[in-house]
């Protein structure tokens, strides 16, 4: 029995990668997070660059990084895992960018996307 299970507080990054694959098992939800990922990342990059380049760019910015969320959201019906609720609107926040700097990349990086698909 992990951490989790026993109720114990592991921390986001610990949480999110121990239910990660559970909650990201679906092919379908599998490729919408791997085109949107990095759309969200250059969202990211876009909105952060903004200040010194054009503030056009943070409204692009904006409209990828909502773009992917809501993909990502429609990609996360379709698993037989529903997502863990939001618990209010700083762990929407802190979630959503733990997951998409961190933990699909992690979950990339290690091989687990590729056995995912695979299974």
């Amino acid at each position: 029995m992990t951490n989790i299970e026993l109720g114990q507080n592991p921390g986001l990054l610990a949480w999110q990668w121990a239910s990660y694959r559970t909650a990201h098992a679906d092919r379908r939800n599998l490729v919408v997070h791997v085109l949107t990922v990095p759309l969200f990342m250059t969202g990211t990059v876009a909105v952060l660059a903004a200040p010194f380049v054009s503030g056009w760019l943070a409204v692009a910015g904006v409209v990828g990084m909502f773009t992917a969320m809501a993909a990502q959201g429609r990609g996360h019906s379709l698993e037989a895992s529903p997502p863990v609720a939001f618990r209010g609107p700083l762990d929407v926040v802190a979630r959503i960018f733990v997951e998409q700097w961190i933990t699909f990349p992690r979950f990339v990086l290690s091989g687990e996307l590729g056995r995912a698909l695979r299974g």
